[in-house]
């Protein structure tokens, strides 16, 4: 006897929370199955950082179709460029944005068109969007100047801009505060979040009180957001015009949703704060080499700052903290290679390799 097959079907973010997003029967669905990724208890980071009876969460986005959390927004961005017609989508980029607008471009039909600042984009990044088969252009500047001739082109041709400067985008990427307080039956006492273009520190502060307001959570958490040293406007409460980390994905001087990262600190009673690269790299491989989590160097901002508020004695014993790791380690393979030992090349013996392994 021979079982048919039958298919599993996984859903993405808006048929999962479509009460809570802005789209009808006329919206037609654009999905990869996006979202529902994993929320991984932290099981080393916690003695590390000397804090007892405190549990982490590392809120695993870099296992989104196109590894990273952008996929959330542009499932609704691209949903809604279909449905009011649209013919061709853009935006400006360091990597992330890129992939996930041309993925769902190539799932629908649409053209896409991506402008990346030359020389700051991750390699793992730039590759998915050239495979993905969108238009890839480099200018000759940093991402905010991107966004500046983005915003330009979008005013004057018949193209949609699926930056998060598009409302669709934060409504996607508030999906993520939801997952979390189901999976933990309500919202952690704390959140950690780099902070970049810092649309989703408010999507995350949105989603937490839309559920709160639904009564499918009792509490609010305290946002704690964090930017690059090198690149962190809003700390330094000014436009950063040449912005420099190591971190690509949170290299912008100049945040398209800077008054939503200040209204979720001030309101959740939270911070913003900078780490430095060093703290930062620091993080990136403390968790993937003890927590076995490999994420982009963005996502280690979110991990440095609670290494620094915890030598603080920040945090109230008996707390859980979750980090939003917002990309694959894969995005960026140069900077993964960047500090280690070069590969050692041996002949085919045990000797050879264990002159290696015991060097």
């Amino acid at each position: 006897m021979v079982l048919k097959r039958v298919p599993v079907r996984k859903i993405g973010v808006i048929e999962r929370y479509q009460e809570f997003l802005p789209v009808s029967e006329k919206t037609p669905i654009i999905s990869l199955n996006e979202g529902n990724t994993p929320l991984i208890l932290a099981e080393a980071l916690p003695a590390e950082l000397g804090l007892k009876n405190v549990r982490i969460y590392f809120k695993f986005e870099g296992l989104n179709p196109t590894g990273s959390f952008k996929d959330r927004g542009m499932t609704m961005a691209v949903s809604k460029a279909l449905e009011e017609g649209a013919k061709a989508i853009i935006c400006a980029s360091t990597g992330n944005t890129a992939a996930s607008a041309a993925a769902f471009a190539s799932r629908c039909g649409l053209k896409c068109v991506v402008l990346i600042p030359e020389g700051k984009i991750a390699k793992g990044k730039l590759l998915q969007a050239y495979r993905y088969g969108a238009k890839v252009v480099t200018i000759k500047g940093n991402f905010d100047q991107a966004l500046t001739v983005v915003k330009e082109a979008g005013a004057k041709y018949p193209i949609k801009i699926v930056n998060s400067i598009n409302p669709f985008r934060i409504e996607g990427q508030k999906t993520a505060a939801f997952e979390i307080c189901d999976d933990l039956g309500d919202a952690p006492e704390y959140h950690a979040i780099p902070v970049g273009n810092a649309g989703n520190i408010t999507a995350y502060w949105r989603g937490y009180k839309e559920y709160k307001k639904a009564n499918k959570s009792e509490t609010l958490p305290v946002m704690l957001g964090f930017q690059a040293a090198g690149s962190a406007p809003i700390v330094l409460n000014h436009v950063v015009e040449k912005p420099e980390t190591i971190a690509t994905a949170i290299r912008i001087g100049n945040p398209a949703s800077w008054k939503g990262a200040l209204e979720a600190r001030d309101e959740s009673g939270g911070l913003i704060d900078s780490v430095t690269d060093e703290e930062i790299t620091w993080a990136y491989k403390f968790i993937a080499e003890r927590e076995g989590v490999f994420a982009e160097p963005a996502s280690a901002a979110a991990v440095a700052g609670v290494k620094k508020l915890a030598k603080k004695n920040y945090f109230k014993e008996g707390a859980r903290i979750v980090c939003t790791l917002t990309g694959s380690g894969l995005k960026d393979p140069d900077f993964a290679l960047s500090f280690d030992d070069k590969i050692v090349l041996v002949e085919p013996t045990v000797d050879a390799v264990m002159k290696v392994v015991n060097g």
